[in-house]
C-alpha cells in the first residue's frame, strides 16, 4: 500500500499501542533504550532464558561465569561508549596497554607497539621496530599502506569483490605476513580466514586502526557481561516502563490485509500486538520469519544470501599461572587465533595465581562435530606449545565449551552491497543487527549502532506522522538520532 494511506489504517488495526522488539541482544536492548528515552511503550521479547545475545554470560553450577565469547572493546567505538556513559557504567571498561601481541609456538612472540604521536606517525615503531619480520617483508607492507590509509570510499567498496587474501597478494604483501599477522586478525574479526572474507572488511578495519591514534587500543569489562553491562541496561529499560520477557520466542509475524504488521505470534501460541515492530534477531532466525510473499521484494530477497559463521569459545581454569600478559593475545598457529588470560585482564575472574584462559576456536566449521574433549585437548596442546616453560606440569582444573552454530554474519566477497538499511519496505517494520548498514559490522559497537538506528528511523517516522504515534513523544536525546 502507499505511504499516504498508512496513517489512516494503523490506528484501526492496532489492538495495543506499543513497539515490540524481537531479540534481547545488544541491538534489541539499545533500540529499547532509545525508545523508552523518547517515551515510547516497548515490550522486548527474547527467546532464551537470558539476555545479551552474543554477549550473554551465565553462572555454572559452581558459581563461575561462563561467557558466550571473548568480548573486547576497541578505542574506535563510539556509540556503545555513549550508551555506557548514559548508564553510568563506562568506568567498568579496563583499558589495556596499546600493543598487539602475537604468540608463537615454542614460546616466541612479537608485538606491535605504538607511540603517542599523531596518526599515522604513531605507527612508526609498530613497523620499524618489529624484529620478527624481515626488512624486505616490512617493505612489502609499507608499499601497500598508502592504499589502505588514503584510498577513497569508492576504492574500498570496489574491493568487496575480492577476498582479503586476493587483495593482499595482488598488492605484493608478503605471504608470511598473511599467515602470521593477518590470519589471526581476520579470524578474530569474523571467525573466517583471509581466503573467505571480503577485502573491504579487513581494509575498513585496518584503515580505521591506522588512521586514529587510539582506535586499536583494547579494553575488557571488569566482570561478567551480564552483571556489568546487560543487567544495567535491562534495569534502565524496565525502570522507564519498558517490559522485557524472556523465554518468549517469536515464530510468526502477524499482518493485516494491507500488509502492515499487527504484532507477533510466540512459540506457545500467544499473540503480542503492536503498532510497530523491530526485529533484532540473528540473520538465520530473521530469515525463518520472512514470509514467502515478501521475497519478491529485493530488500527481503537479498537477506537469503546472509548466513552466520560457526564459532566456539573455550574457557580453561588452570592450576597455576601460565601467562602473565594483561591483554588480548593473537596466535597464527593452532586452532585458537585470539585468546586472553581472564585471570590477568578481569579482576572479577582473578583466581589466586592461576590462569583462566578464554580462547576463540576458529575457523570452527570443520570442528563443530568434534567431541568436546577433543576440542579441549587441542586448545590445551596449543597453549602448551605457546608457553612451553610456564605450562610445563600445569593441569586443567575445569573447562567449558560454548558452541554457536551461527554467530556473526559471514562477510563474503560481494555481500557488503547487499546489507539492508534498518527501515524496511513494510511501513511499521524495522531491522536491527550487525548485518544491517552501520560502520562496525557485527560487533558490540555494530549491534548498538544498528539498534539505535532502527529506533531512530521509527521515531523519525512517528514524528513525520507516517504512522500514528502510540503516545505523545518526548523530545529524543540528541545521541539517539544520527
Amino acid at each position: 500500500m502507499q505511504m499516504s494511506n498508512i496513517t489512516d489504517k494503523i490506528g484501526a488495526i492496532s489492538t495495543s499501542q506499543q513497539v515490540v522488539i524481537a531479540g534481547g541482544g545488544l541491538a534489541g536492548l539499545a533500540a529499547a533504550k532509545t525508545l523508552v528515552d523518547a517515551g515510547v511503550p516497548v515490550i522486548l521479547l527474547e527467546s532464551r532464558s537470558m539476555l545479551g545475545g552474543k554477549v550473554s554470560s551465565w553462572r555454572d553450577d559452581d558459581g563461575d561465569w561462563i561467557e558466550s565469547g571473548l568480548h573486547v572493546f576497541f578505542g574506535a567505538y563510539v556509540e556503545i561508549f555513549d550508551l555506557m556513559r548514559e548508564l553510568g557504567i563506562y568506568d567498568r571498561i579496563l583499558w589495556k596497554e596499546h600493543v598487539l601481541t602475537y604468540t608463537l609456538e615454542g614460546g616466541a612472540r612479537f608485538a606491535f607497539h605504538t607511540w603517542d604521536l599523531p596518526s599515522p606517525l604513531h605507527l612508526l615503531p609498530a613497523i620499524a621496530g618489529n624484529r620478527y619480520f624481515t626488512i624486505a617483508e616490512k617493505l612489502t607492507l609499507a608499499r601497500a599502506l598508502p592504499k589502505i590509509l588514503f584510498s577513497s570510499e569508492d576504492y574500498y567498496r570496489r574491493q568487496d569483490n575480492l577476498t582479503y587474501e586476493e587483495w593482499h597478494l595482488k598488492n605484493g604483501i608478503s605471504r608470511r605476513m598473511l599467515h602470521k599477522m593477518f590470519l589471526p586478525m581476520a579470524l578474530a574479526l569474523k571467525f573466517v580466514p583471509p581466503a573467505e572474507i571480503s577485502a573491504k572488511i579487513v581494509l575498513d578495519v585496518t584503515a580505521l586502526f591506522l588512521r586514529q591514534d587510539g582506535a586499536s587500543r583494547m579494553g575488557f569489562l571488569d566482570g561478567a557481561p551480564e552483571e556489568r553491562l546487560i543487567a544495567p541496561l535491562a534495569d534502565y529499560i524496565r525502570a522507564r516502563g519498558g517490559l522485557i520477557r524472556t523465554n518468549a520466542k517469536v515464530c510468526e509475524l502477524l499482518q493485516n490485509t494491507d500488509g502492515l504488521i499487527t504484532g507477533v505470534r510466540l512459540a506457545n501460541g500467544e499473540e503480542v500486538h503492536a503498532s510497530q515492530v523491530i526485529l533484532a534477531l540473528p540473520i538465520h532466525q530473521l530469515n525463518r520469519l520472512i514470509p514467502c510473499a515478501w521475497r519478491h521484494d529485493p530488500y527481503f530477497e537479498r537477506l537469503r544470501y546472509f548466513e552466520g559463521v560457526p564459532v566456539m569459545t573455550v574457557q580453561l581454569w588452570l592450576d597455576r599461572q601460565v601467562t602473565y600478559i594483561n591483554n588480548i593475545l593473537f596466535s597464527p598457529d593452532g586452532i585458537m587465533p585470539v585468546y586472553a588470560d581472564l585471570g590477568n585482564t578481569t579482576p572479577a575472574y582473578a583466581c589466586a595465581g592461576c590462569s583462566r584462559i578464554e580462547a576463540v576456536v576458529a575457523p570452527a566449521r570443520n570442528l563443530m562435530d568434534w567431541d568436546d574433549r577433543a576440542i579441549i585437548d587441542q586448545v590445551w596442546s596449543h597453549i602448551q606449545r605457546l608457553f612451553p616453560r610456564t605450562a610445563a606440569g600445569a593441569h586443567i582444573r575445569k573447562w567449558s565449551l560454548v558452541r554457536i552454530p551461527q554467530s556473526v554474519y559471514w562477510p563474503r566477497p560481494g555481500l557488503d552491497a547487499l546489507r539492508p538499511v534498518q527501515r524496511t519496505p513494510i511501513a511499521n517494520l524495522y531491522l536491527a543487527g550487525g548485518y544491517t548498514v552501520q560502520r562496525f559490522y557485527d560487533s558490540m559497537e555494530g549491534a548498538v549502532s544498528s539498534g539505535r538506528r532502527a529506533a531512530a528511523a521509527l521515531l523519525s517516522d512517528l514524528r513525520a506522522r507516517r504512522i500514528a504515534p502510540p503516545i505523545a513523544l518526548r523530545p529524543a536525546p540528541a545521541s539517539a538520532i544520527s
